[in-house]
C-alpha cells in the first residue's frame, strides 16, 4: 500500500459508487490517491467508465470487486492520507498489516502503534477510518475475541470476517 500524506498540488476529486455485498460503496479520490471508501445509503451506482484504468479511484473499484469475488486478499492502492491525524495514520498503518482472514485486538493495535495504553484512541481511529475494507478496521476485535463496535454494524463486521475466513462460523459473541 502506498500512501501520500502530503499531497502538494490540488487534484480534481472524483467520486464513484459501486454495488457490493454490504451495500453501495462510495469511493472518492484524485490522482493523489484514494481519500475515502464509505458505504452510502442509496440503491444507485455510478460508473468508472470515464476514468483511466490506472486512476486510483478506478483501481480501487476494480480491487474491491476482486476482493468481494474472492480473488484479492491484499490491496495495492495509492492512499491520500493528507490532513489525517498522525496517531490515526499510525494505527491504520498497523491495521494494514493484519493478514487477510486474521484478527487483532484493540490493545494489540495500541501496542503496535507505540502507545500501549491508548486502546480507546485506537477505537476512535477505527471509528474515524475513512477507508472501509481497504484499511481493515473490521479485523480489529476485543481482546476476548468478541466483536465490538463497527461503524456499519456488527452484522456487517461479522459478514466481512466470514468472507475472509469462512471457518470463523458463529463462534464469536458480539458486544453491543
Amino acid at each position: 500500500m502506498k500512501t501520500n500524506s502530503s499531497a502538494t498540488f490540488p487534484a480534481e476529486q472524483v467520486c464513484l459508487q459501486m454495488p457490493s455485498p454490504i451495500g453501495v460503496l462510495e469511493i472518492t479520490g484524485s490522482t493523489a490517491g484514494i481519500r475515502s471508501v464509505r458505504r452510502v445509503d442509496t440503491d444507485t451506482a455510478t460508473s468508472s467508465a470515464g476514468l483511466p484504468p490506472n486512476h486510483p479511484v478506478a483501481a480501487c473499484a476494480r480491487q474491491l470487486s476482486e476482493y468481494f469475488s474472492g480473488n484479492r486478499r491484499e490491496f495495492d492502492l495509492l492512499m491520500d492520507w493528507s490532513g489525517k491525524p498522525a496517531f490515526f495514520r499510525k494505527v491504520w498503518t498497523e491495521m494494514l498489516k493484519i493478514p487477510f482472514g486474521s484478527t487483532a485486538s484493540y490493545s494489540d493495535m495500541a501496542e503496535k502503534a507505540g502507545s500501549p495504553k491508548a486502546v480507546r484512541a485506537v477505537g476512535m481511529a477505527n471509528r474515524s477510518n475513512p477507508f472501509a475494507i481497504i484499511v481493515p478496521c473490521h479485523r480489529v476485535i476485543a481482546r476476548s475475541g468478541a466483536l465490538h463496535g463497527y461503524f456499519y454494524g456488527l452484522d456487517v463486521k461479522e459478514q466481512l470476517l466470514r468472507h475472509e475466513n469462512p471457518e470463523r462460523g458463529q463462534a464469536h459473541k458480539t458486544l453491543k
